[in-house]
């Protein structure tokens, strides 16, 4: 069953969250816990949010997601942080379903953008993401600031 998160969720999530981290050869960068889940997804002020697919009581995908903002439309967009479902789940439709229920909340709320980065050698997760008719955009890069650069920047003004 596809729907969106709800507290009591925070375990299965980031049980997903550790098993991805395990795909995309990075076991040991999860630093998130279960705590900051519930507070990131349903505190006082969620920043983030979440669509599951849950099977016999487990959530075996997730798609957590963000607001973005485009000054050239005036309009929000999606951003998809993450996007897994467990290995043994797959080819039963449900990334496919995931990530349409996120189009659907763009077309519904008029957003302008669904938008998410894969991995260069990601190639399964390419092939899947064209079959869905997503486009590169092969002349952006991503940029980050993490860690010393981070707090070099912030406290240098």
């Amino acid at each position: 069953m596809l729907r969106a998160a709800r507290p009591g969720d925070e375990n299965g999530i980031l049980d997903c969250i550790a098993a991805l981290a395990v795909y995309e050869r990075e076991p040991d960068a999860v630093e998130n816990t279960a705590e900051a889940i519930a507070e990131t997804l349903f505190g006082a002020e969620p920043r983030a949010f979440a669509h599951v697919v849950e099977r016999d009581g487990v959530i075996v995908g997730i798609a957590i997601w963000f607001l973005t903002y485009s000054t050239w439309t005036g309009r929000h967009g999606i951003w998809l942080e993450d996007l897994f479902v467990d290995e043994d789940q797959r080819g039963r439709g449900y990334g496919k379903a995931l990530i349409a229920s996120l189009a659907e909340v763009c077309v519904e709320r008029g957003y302008s953008r669904l938008e998410w980065t894969v991995l260069d050698w990601n190639a399964p997760s390419i092939a899947f993401y064209r079959s869905i008719g997503a486009v590169p955009m092969s002349e952006w890069t991503t940029q980050r600031l993490v860690g010393a650069e981070l707090t070099a920047l912030a406290t240098a003004v």
